[in-house]
């Protein structure tokens, strides 16, 4: 059975690992830096490229995947899916476990006891923004951000103000 590990980073603990136990359970396994492959679609055919070498379609993939790089890894691994590659996550697995709004919405829909949240574009207006949001304190975040980055806690309507349109700025 041939495995790739789909990882920017073979020397992390968690790929270390699952190469280990690929290799303990008799398989073949490879690091595949998911940023080195381009994809190629024919008629009739799908085929990975990794730094020039055409890869062999493996039995499984196991995508460990930075949060940045989400649209383009679901890419290729919809292309393995595609192959009828088995993998641990899928594609669309991988874009909704990212979708921080769309996990929210579910939540809600299903019962669960949320803060209240406002969801708004560059082009709203911050006040507004401010006053559904029950005024200050309040955390206001970006979207796209993990671990922590983008997330901003603002205790004053000036300080709000100022924040989001600092992300508005950003166009995020």
């Amino acid at each position: 059975m041939l495995i790739y590990i789909l990882s920017r980073n073979e020397n992390l603990y968690s790929t270390k690992r699952l190469y280990e136990e690929v290799l303990n359970k008799g398989w073949e396994a490879r690091v595949i830096d998911y940023l080195k492959c381009t994809i190629e679609i024919m008629k009739n055919e799908l085929v990975v490229n990794y730094e020039g070498e055409v890869l062999k379609v493996p039995d499984a993939i196991i995508p460990r995947i930075g949060a940045s790089r989400t649209f383009f890894v679901a890419a290729i691994v919809r292309h393995f899916a595609m192959q009828d590659v088995f993998s641990t996550t899928g594609n669309l697995a991988l874009t909704r476990s990212r979708d921080k709004l769309r996990s929210l919405q579910v939540l809600s829909k299903n019962g669960v006891d949320l803060p209240r949240t406002v969801f708004a574009s560059n082009k709203s207006n911050a006040k507004d923004v401010i006053a559904l949001s029950g005024g200050t304190p309040l955390v206001l975040k970006i979207l796209e951000g993990t671990q922590g980055v983008g997330v901003v806690l603002v205790d004053s309507k000036k300080a709000a103000k100022s924040v989001l349109d600092a992300f508005y700025g950003m166009d995020v």
